[in-house]
């Protein structure tokens, strides 16, 4: 099942602003992620997913390494990638393997919340060499409180994607459980579509 999707950017209280704008619902603070230098908003799709809003902590020191999901670098928000729910991760990873797909080693993560406290998870994204774009990262959140619980919905209509060649991506999907549609096209992008109090909102 999707988990959430991962929206980008270079200013976090102005995407902040535009997505409680098209949306008429105002994204809730997420977190801090201590040492990644990025702070976030969340918005809920519906079914225990969200949207992440992810973007520089002016409250953090400069990180040591660039900030994930090539933030530092970016000019406008984007949606970089997707997440989806396992509960035991290290399962998942070996049997996609065995199926030929390599999802990334797990590791765990941790952000402190607004009121005080910590979310702790493992998760397959490898910040180190990039994000993995289409094809989903796993997510465990093992004894944690899902962070979807409790927040404002704009229910996800649909999830899909535009990729040169979507037979490439395909089998990667399925080896994880995972279904996107893929539509081709010359630039690789991921797009969803949510409901607004008023109107669909592109996300893209």
């Amino acid at each position: 099942m999707v988990d959430h999707l991962v929206l980008a950017t270079p200013d976090l209280a102005a995407t902040v602003a535009e997505i409680g704008r098209l949306t008429g619902i105002d994204p809730v603070p997420g977190g801090r992620h201590p040492g990644l230098g990025t702070v976030n908003h969340l918005l809920g799709i519906g079914e225990g997913a969200y949207l992440e809003i992810i973007g520089p902590d002016p409250d953090q020191p400069a990180p040591s390494r660039p900030r994930p999901f090539e933030i530092d670098s970016l000019t406008e928000s984007r949606l970089v990638t997707w997440s989806i729910q396992v509960e035991d991760i290290d399962e998942a990873v070996e049997s996609s393997r065995d199926e030929g797909y390599d999802p990334g080693t797990p590791w765990a993560m941790s952000r402190r919340m607004p009121e005080g406290g910590d979310l702790r998870w493992r998760l397959t994204l490898d910040y180190e060499h990039g994000h993995r774009g289409l094809i989903p990262f796993l997510i465990d959140w093992g004894r944690t409180p899902h962070p979807s619980a409790g927040l404002p919905v704009a229910p996800l209509v649909s999830l899909e994607a535009v990729h040169p060649e979507p037979a490439a991506i395909e089998p990667c999907l399925k080896t994880i459980g995972a279904s996107l549609q893929i539509k081709p096209g010359n630039r690789q992008s991921l797009v969803a579509t949510l409901l607004g109090e008023t109107d669909l909102v592109v996300i893209h």
